[in-house]
């Protein structure tokens, strides 16, 4: 489990993210028909009030639900009352984007030990007398 304590939380504000209701999909009942539970959530990511960096790293996904102007479209449709599939999509939506604030940690390349180095070398010479051993008998 990941501590929260360490981890940046962005919030969004709900006058960025346009919601709109409507029918879910699938089986249900009479009811299904005449009620929009399901909610269809757009976030435009270079017009919202994230920082720059989180802005390109979100755009950098290869996520399907973000569009190629930006547009991050996400659609809950899990539950059957509308304001609990409303918490869904900005509880994923909030999922998402704290997902990539923290920048990615730098990978620097690290050089074998000396002591190390010398343990392969005698490992090899140990090994290429072994199989000189196998090879035709000389008389």
């Amino acid at each position: 489990m990941v501590e929260s304590a360490s981890l940046p939380l962005l919030n969004i504000s709900e006058a960025e993210v346009e919601i709109t209701a409507i029918r879910a999909q699938g089986a249900g009942g009479q009811n299904v028909n005449k009620v929009s539970s399901a909610i269809h959530l757009r976030f435009d990511i270079p017009a919202s009030s994230l920082p720059e960096d989180v802005k390109e790293r979100l755009l950098a996904l290869h996520d399907s639900r973000i569009s190629k102007a930006g547009v991050l479209a996400i659609k809950a449709q899990q539950h059957r009352t509308q304001e609990m599939n409303r918490l869904d999509a900005f509880l994923r939506l909030h999922e998402l984007v704290n997902s990539v604030a923290l920048p990615p940690r730098i990978r620097r390349p690290t050089k074998p030990s000396y002591a190390s180095r010398q343990r392969l070398r005698t490992a090899k010479s140990q090994r290429s007398e072994t199989k000189a051993l196998r090879g035709r008998v000389k008389e």
